[in-house]
């Protein structure tokens, strides 16, 4: 788990981050707290890298404010959870713009903080798992049930969804490691996604959109026990 700590006052960015750290060591968590001392410095980093799963954020800061920086980032994310820390109660109604988990009172109370890690951390638990897809100097993160089937294009692999195409630097060995039970190789360049899966045939599988992804000769038999054990 990686949770960000952003707040310009360097004494309280060090003693959230500080519980963060005890909090995680309670509860035998691995977690990265990353401290930012702005909202544009966060920005910065975030653009080459969103692999973030909680934000605790300052609301009173520089030229960006809190506020500010949650609906830029709550515009393509809707599964990092958001905390506000702030010492001012001005805000709270534009939190429920961005679907803040919470607010914080400076000073923050310990308690009160671990109480609010425990509950991101279960809505974490509950959210859909997604694929970190980097093309093109962005990322994006993918819920496992829109892809439908990745493919190895050399040096690359084609990732395939029900809206959309991505081309990632990467094999498809290490994008499979990533991914869940549901993705299976059906033939040694391609896997395919069993939650789509319409009908098997003996070279190929259908999709339910009508999509045909290429198997392995033997492949139709294990695909079919796979399905079964699944669903």
């Amino acid at each position: 788990m990686r949770i960000a700590v952003i707040d310009d006052q360097p004494a309280d960015r060090d003693y959230i981050a500080a519980l963060v750290s005890r909090w995680a060591k309670d509860r035998d968590t691995a977690v990265t707290a990353v401290p930012f001392p702005s909202a544009e410095a966060f920005l910065f980093d975030y653009s080459e890298d969103k692999n973030f799963d909680i934000l605790l954020l300052d609301i009173e800061m520089g030229a960006i404010n809190g506020v500010e920086l949650a609906k830029t980032v709550r515009a393509e994310n809707d599964a990092v959870q958001m905390v506000f820390i702030t010492g001012f109660p001005d805000f709270i109604a534009e939190g429920y713009e961005v679907s803040a988990l919470h607010y914080l009172m400076k000073p923050v109370d310990r308690d009160k903080l671990f109480s609010v890690l425990d509950r991101a951390a279960a809505n974490l638990g509950k959210a859909e798992r997604r694929l970190r897809v980097t093309f093109e100097r962005r990322t994006d993160y993918v819920p496992f049930s829109k892809i439908l089937y990745l493919e190895a294009q050399k040096q690359y692999v084609r990732i395939v969804t029900e809206g959309e195409e991505y081309r990632m630097k990467a094999s498809l060995a290490e994008t499979a490691a990533q991914l869940d039970e549901f993705f299976f190789p059906c033939q040694r360049s391609f896997i395919v996604n069993l939650r789509h899966v319409a009908r098997i045939l003996p070279d190929r599988v259908v999709l339910k959109n009508g999509t045909e992804v290429p198997i392995s000769r033997g492949m139709a038999e294990k695909i079919g026990r796979e399905i079964i054990r699944l669903f």
